[in-house]
């Protein structure tokens, strides 16, 4: 049985996206951030840094975004979430995957909680950390908008859709609500997000979790 634990628009967003895309039964169970849920003792258990998602897959507890859409794209290589393993394209597939949390997701945690990485209560500081993690997350969506523009394929690493695709659009959504350049003015990400919000496994993730307007 796999079991994921969730929060609507978290980054449990791509595993769940990638379990619709699967078509194999899971469940979904509701961590509730507002009651601060995550942490709570039964879910340090599960994942001590108490940070969302973690899946259960029999005995597997696994927490780790990037970690978790692996194991689902070598658990299930029939959903063909992932190019061969050993080819290049697998690589890349690598690459991608780990920048997307290494480099974006990160950037983008800086921008949403500036307040971690300054003194308490320096409200200017954390405007100045803000501000300089919203221009880095610019330059990054600018190597987003690149590749899709250096293949002219639909998806991010070209011609077949991946893991990366949900993973990607997920951040990029974060970026809705940007002052300056969200992700979806960018020439090449605008299309290339309406082609993911078109796929039946992403609407059905969007659905279940009840996500609001605007979701780009």
């Amino acid at each position: 049985m796999i079991r994921l634990h969730y929060y609507p628009g978290n980054a449990s967003f791509t595993p769940h996206v990638l379990l619709q895309e699967l078509g194999t039964p899971f469940e979904l169970v509701l961590v509730d951030r507002e009651q601060g849920a995550h942490k709570a003792p039964a879910y340090l258990r599960l994942n001590p840094n108490g940070l969302i998602p973690v899946l259960e897959h029999d005995d597997l507890v696994l927490y780790e975004t990037a970690a978790i859409c692996l194991h689902l794209v070598d658990r299930f290589p029939r959903a063909q979430l992932a190019p061969a393993v050993g080819s290049d394209a697998r690589a890349h597939f690598y690459k991608w995957l780990v920048w997307l949390t290494n480099s974006l997701q990160a950037t983008l945690i800086h921008y949403f909680y500036p307040e971690r990485l300054v003194d308490e209560g320096n409200a200017d500081a954390a405007t100045q950390v803000r501000r300089h993690a919203e221009a880095q997350v610019g330059q990054l969506l600018q190597q987003i908008d690149s590749q899709l523009a250096s293949h002219g394929g639909p998806w991010l690493l070209g011609a077949d859709y991946s893991a990366v695709d949900p993973y990607a659009f997920m951040l990029c959504r974060w970026t809705r609500g940007f002052a300056s350049q969200p992700a979806r003015a960018y020439p090449n990400i605008g299309p290339w997000l309406q082609r993911v919000l078109a796929r039946p496994a992403v609407q059905r993730a969007i659905a279940t979790e009840k996500l609001p307007e605007p979701l780009v």
